[in-house]
């Protein structure tokens, strides 16, 4: 049990100045001290600041008070008061410009929290001290941002991720008669969406694979479909390393494109469907396309595309004078001879500051790319799985992967709408829905008198990716619909680095979370070496998927293997990952770092906030400033001042956006993201 009163002294090869600036700055306690998910300056009248904590400890969330900050007159003490409870903390610090002194007096600290009064005063010391000693680590540059879950030995790596595929169920140990179906398939095909169609055929082929608008597939008549399809575009003159390009949304027909092509050995390049006609006849011409498979309403932006290049319609019912893919399937052509190896995917980069690249899909070289997201996903064999993420993006497509495997039942709306893909759930009793940040925000927006209309409590996994999610919007969608979601960082690059889990997500709201199996991850400095934890570097990442380069530009910066990802974060006390933003978003104003993301990130707890985005602009004082674009929610009023008084009273006056503009709606591509660029540059 712990007493009343509590002393804690250490010392550090720090000056005292350093050691006290970081103190007083509340971004400190959520990266150097364990279980502290959050720490804000609240908007209040008070003359002194107080400070919002967020904690969690071993599951449990800790109602920590409103804490507020009085500092000495002498710059050598400072208090953290909680009045209500007679508890405080009183920090002295002593020293000069080579050594500090830190005494730390805990007054009542049992009163905050049944669970801190169960500790004894070991425990609460020892915790003080890791905090300060990762203060004095970050000052004195100890290499420590470093993690990594099972990458450094190979065997241990083999061994965990067959662990894994038994206990999920991917691999039984009885039924051989299905088991060598399964890797029969697996052997012919490779560990792709042909092979793994072909595998969950060979186990499973009644078990429904597909179901759309237009009805549903079953596992065997996906891998017989496919393999007519395949012979059908070989009949034709398509063939290995050929390139088809694909302008789809998601249906049945595009996954059998996609594994048709596969299985034939044709490169497969993945439309955006968000591109101009220029954009796509660059893409066209860039890979020199032999054939095009496009849905009926995208027809006018192939229109460049050159006449003599095939157009196969996926829409079933096509107004066009054109083979449909159904044609194709239907017709008697002679089987295929298998390539030597199968077609890949070249998916295309979001484009959110510029023209698109084109990222050439790695091929799985076994159940490693399973494993790694199960080990942090908890996906079940025979899951229902709706997917409205694009197809086309890495997320939706990853999802597709790894529905094979498990044999899932996948279910693809063409579009998403909010209340409709909450009807999907209630009528297929959906398990697992994967989605992209800005999907969770429109079932947030939703009326509530709309959502409780439908039935949603068979959801168990609800897993994002693509882009940022608020702390905000986490902790509502948790609170309406359960602790089922995972918040999955990665890119089209290195396919995942993190993946944060209900519980992290409960403790830090705006974590991307922790390494998933068979993953490293590191933030370097300037000078690629990895910066202490608590201090913002530039993410890179090492796994198994990591792109096999892009087609069209040079490839990222290497280091030790691990690919850069082009953002930039930090790893706190708990070894988690927090992403400050693209490294080309932060500015420098007035000489100060600044990243647009925690502006947002504050300004989303605004009532008033349906959306914001914030960006840097030149400013002839400050050599840059920030600008925020925000969209109200409906029959809400907001206006500059209340905007840059919120921010002024949260974070740097660096931070104040100098220009508010309200906009109807954000700027987004087809899978969500907003163009920043569109903000500062409309067309």
């Amino acid at each position: 049990m712990v007493t009343d009163v509590i002393n804690v002294d250490a010392e550090f090869a720090v000056a005292r100045q350093t050691m006290w600036d970081f103190l007083l700055d509340p971004q400190t306690y959520p990266r150097m001290f364990h279980g502290i998910g959050d720490c804000a300056l609240a908007e209040t009248s008070d003359t002194q600041p107080v400070l919002l904590i967020r904690a969690v400890h071993a599951g449990i969330e800790l109602a920590v008070p409103a804490l507020r900050l009085q500092v000495g007159r002498d710059t050598e003490t400072f208090e953290l008061q909680c009045p209500g409870l007679g508890s405080f903390v009183a920090f002295r610090l002593r020293g000069d410009e080579q050594h500090t002194r830190v005494g730390i007096t805990l007054f009542g600290a049992g009163r905050i929290h049944p669970w801190i009064a169960e500790q004894d005063n070991e425990s609460v010391i020892a915790w003080v001290r890791a905090g300060l000693t990762l203060i004095a680590e970050a000052v004195l540059g100890a290499q420590t941002s470093v993690l990594s879950n099972g990458e450094e030995s190979g065997s241990k790596l083999q061994v965990a991720t067959m662990k894994q595929m038994v206990s999920t169920g991917v691999v039984r140990t009885y039924r051989p008669d299905r088991i060598a179906k399964q890797l029969g398939g697996l052997a012919k095909w490779g560990f792709n969406l042909a092979g793994g169609y072909a595998a969950a055929a060979g186990h499973s082929p009644r078990r429904p694979a597909l179901i759309d608008s237009w009805g549903t597939l079953t596992f065997g008549e996906t891998h017989s479909r496919t393999h007519r399809l395949a012979s059908a575009l070989g009949f034709l003159g398509i063939g290995a390393r050929d390139k088809v390009g694909l302008l789809s949304r998601n249906h049945i027909t595009m996954v059998e494109t996609m594994v048709a092509t596969g299985k034939l050995g044709v490169d497969t390049v993945l439309l955006n469907t968000g591109l101009s006609p220029g954009q796509i006849e660059e893409v066209a011409n860039r890979h020199g396309l032999s054939a095009v498979f496009v849905d009926d309403e995208f027809d006018a932006q192939v229109t460049y595309i050159p006449a003599e290049v095939p157009r196969f319609a996926t829409t079933p019912d096509t107004v066009f004078e054109r083979y449909t893919v159904e044609d194709l399937i239907c017709l008697d052509a002679p089987t295929f001879a298998r390539p030597a190896q199968p077609g890949g995917l070249i998916v295309l980069t979001s484009g959110t500051s510029g023209m698109p690249k084109s990222a050439q899909r790695p091929q799985p070289k076994g159940f490693g790319t399973v494993a790694a997201l199960l080990s942090r996903i908890p996906l079940r064999m025979d899951e229902t799985m709706l997917i409205p993420a694009p197809l086309f993006h890495t997320w939706g497509l990853a999802a597709l992967q790894i529905s094979t495997p498990i044999r899932a039942t996948v279910v693809l709306p063409e579009r998403f709408d909010a209340e409709d893909c909450l009807r999907l759930i209630e009528q297929h009793r959906i398990t697992a829905l994967i989605v992209v940040p800005v999907m969770i925000n429109r079932i947030l927006d939703l009326p509530p008198r709309i959502r409780d209309r439908y039935d949603t409590s068979s959801l168990r996994v609800v897993a994002s990716c693509g882009a940022p999610l608020s702390g905000q919007a986490v902790l509502r969608f948790m609170d309406l619909f359960g602790d089922v979601l995972y918040n999955v960082y990665g890119s089209t690059e290195v396919s995942w680095a993190t993946i944060a889990d209900p519980a992290d997500l409960r403790a830090a709201p705006t974590t991307a979370g922790r390494p998933p199996h068979g993953t490293k991850l590191a933030v370097l400095d300037q000078n690629l070496r990895p910066v202490p934890i608590g201090v913002t570097g530039r993410i890179f990442v090492l796994n198994h998927m990591l792109f096999d380069g892009y087609t069209d530009a040079k490839p990222p910066t290497e280091w030790d293997g691990l690919l850069d990802t082009g953002d930039l974060g930090y790893v706190d006390a708990d070894g988690l990952l927090f992403v400050a933003g693209r490294d080309d978003e932060m500015i420098i104003s007035g000489g100060e770092n600044v990243f647009p993301r925690p502006v947002e990130e504050a300004l989303s707890h605004l009532p008033q906030v349906s959306e914001v985005a914030v960006v840097g602009v030149p400013d002839p004082d400050y050599g840059q400033r920030l600008a925020a674009f925000v969209v109200t929610r409906e029959g809400f009023g907001l206006d500059r001042d209340m905007v840059c008084n919120y921010i002024r009273h949260r974070l740097s006056r660096f931070s104040v956006p100098r220009d508010v503009t309200f906009l109807e709606a954000l700027p987004r591509n087809a899978t969500g993201k907003i163009l920043k660029r569109m903000l500062i540059q409309p067309s």
